[in-house]
């Protein structure tokens, strides 16, 4: 299996992109749509465990769009083949004051496009203290 080919990668790290712009900007259609609209796709969050699109789509239309913006550090973006990839990340938001945020994201291609499968989303104490 081929790991990171360049076109595949390049892909995912768009998508990826666009689901941040996205989340900053509270666009929840385009965040609805980046999730694999199905039953079987997860979404564990800082307070929550979100089994199938329906439950997801809910929590972010009652989402509050206010604190969004946060910084990214430690992107890693790894293809496997042609169609499956994992993104992880660390976050840090401001009303998130000595606490680091860490995201997961399972992409895989289907004829629509790249879309989240799973994804688990945490905060802890800052284990470096620079947060």
């Amino acid at each position: 299996m081929d790991v990171d080919i360049p076109a595949v990668k390049a892909e995912v790290e768009a998508a990826f992109a666009r689901y941040e712009q996205a989340l900053v900007t509270n666009d929840v259609p385009v965040l609805e749509n980046l999730f694999r609209d199905d039953p079987r796709t997860i979404r564990y969050g800082g307070g929550e465990n979100l089994y199938g699109m329906d439950e997801i789509r809910a929590f972010r239309q009652a989402r509050s769009p206010v604190g969004l913006e946060r910084a990214l550090a430690k992107t890693v973006i790894t293809t496997y083949g042609q169609d499956f990839a994992v993104a992880s990340t660390l976050f840090m938001r401001e009303s998130a004051a000595g606490k680091i945020g860490r995201q997961m994201q399972t992409w895989v291609r289907f004829p629509d496009g790249w879309r989240v499968v799973a994804a688990h989303v945490s905060l802890i104490a800052d284990p470096d203290g620079s947060a």
